[in-house]
């Protein structure tokens, strides 16, 4: 089946995940009339990394000033804020405490300090063992960096929202209905999608783990290509949820983007532990048993992965034994809440990090979009990808050579 609306701007947004949805809910508002139409491979939203992580909504503290990240998490969590009140979705703001255990870790405290406060990080405070006592009685460290407005919200219910909304404008969203081509016409794009052909005006490609096949299907496929890192996650036991209060978070490793082993608080009152970092076996590698031999051949193959594996082979080599000892992950737990023991952890649903890795073996820090011709991909998108969804949505449809709300 092969559609044309014939007349009216046509926009089509791959991925159902929490980007795609906010870019075609922008789409809609910026442009009255046009027709903007969602295809998700999945039978249902936010089925991948949208729907597997800490829900937390980031105040911007990591962030390198000027980057992408730092000025869409700002301005992504103020309209997630507005747009949750809106629509009745409930958000929390517990604060988060990053934590330097001892005097190696101060340093690199000092340099999210600083990029904090350029990135203008509201009521930041530095605070010495009496302070972090006061926040946090049960966290243990030398010093810590305080974010007040750190908060936990459902990122489901967000996508459920924007889709509503979506709709509400006319707009439609195609589920189970992967794309297996794209075929840039000039004047028009071609979408194959779910059986049906979509000829749209302007295509955004939003899909986190699938966006190399993506960017491959448009001829641009780019010097970088999609690790997927398994993230695992842990519940706390119920008797010691009690000891954190809000978001706990160890001082990252400066040589990845990786926030560390945390503690985050949920809307329920549990507390989730992780993630760690592992390589995943399957680009959907949610499980050590889920293997794909065609993606793992595929991410070996990239010569980007064989020099992040050369350089940081120990590192990797340490993050497999914590995912598969209990005991290791408590440990890394340990340094900031003594009281966890391994027995105090439970199994919870993983989720897999669609992480950008360059031919040289830099794993890219910052959101990457690229566009070629009628086509944008949305190459990398990890933490907070999620925060600033919005306001990603904004830059894009922005960026897009829309004139008068017609045909780009």
């Amino acid at each position: 089946m092969s559609e044309d609306r014939g007349g009216r701007a046509t926009f089509g947004v791959v991925g159902g995940g929490i980007i795609g949805l906010a870019v075609a809910r922008e789409l809609a508002l910026r442009h009255p009339g046009a027709e903007v139409v969602v295809v998700e491979k999945e039978s249902r939203l936010a089925a991948h990394q949208t729907g597997h992580n800490s829900g937390v909504i980031h105040a911007g503290l990591y962030y390198q000033p000027g980057s992408l990240k730092a000025t869409l998490c700002l301005r992504g969590g103020a309209l997630l804020r507005e747009f949750s009140q809106q629509h009745g979705i409930g958000f929390q703001e517990l604060g988060k405490l990053v934590v330097a255990t001892n005097d190696a870790e101060l340093e690199q405290l000092a340099v999210i300090e600083d990029r904090a406060r350029r990135n203008r990080v509201p009521d930041l405070v530095r605070l010495d063992r009496a302070g972090m006592a006061e926040i946090e009685p049960h966290i243990t460290g030398i010093a810590a960096l305080h974010s007040p407005h750190t908060a936990i919200i459902d990122y489901g219910a967000v996508c459920e929202a924007l889709a509503a909304d979506l709709t509400a404008r006319g707009g439609r969203v195609l589920l189970s209905s992967p794309v297996t081509a794209i075929r840039d016409q000039g004047d028009r794009v071609a979408v194959t999608a779910g059986g049906r052909i979509l000829h749209v005006d302007r295509l955004v490609a939003c899909g986190g783990l699938s966006s190399d096949a993506l960017a491959a299907m448009v001829g641009d496929p780019g010097d970088v290509r999609i690790i997927p890192f398994r993230g695992e996650y842990y519940h706390l036991r119920a008797g010691l949820r009690d000891r954190v209060r809000g978001l706990v978070y160890p001082v990252p490793d400066p040589r990845y983007p990786f926030l560390g082993v945390h503690l985050t608080r949920d809307l329920t009152g549990g507390v989730h532990v992780g993630p760690n970092a592992v390589l995943a076996l399957a680009l959907e590698g949610y499980r050590w048993r889920d293997v794909n031999p065609r993606d793992l051949a595929r991410v070996l193959a990239w010569p980007g992965m064989r020099r992040l594996a050369r350089e940081h082979w120990r590192n990797g080599l340490a993050e497999m034994a914590g995912s598969l000892s209990r005991r290791r992950f408590a440990a890394a737990v340990r340094r900031y809440l003594p009281q966890v023991r391994a027995g105090d952890l439970t199994r919870a649903p993983a989720g897999v990090r669609a992480q950008a890795v360059r031919r040289s073996g830099e794993l890219v820090d910052d959101f990457v979009i690229r566009t070629s011709g009628r086509v944008t991909v949305v190459r990398n998108a990890p933490s907070p990808a999620a925060t600033s969804s919005l306001a990603i949505a904004e830059h894009i449809v922005g960026e897009l050579a829309v004139t008068g709300g017609a045909r780009p």
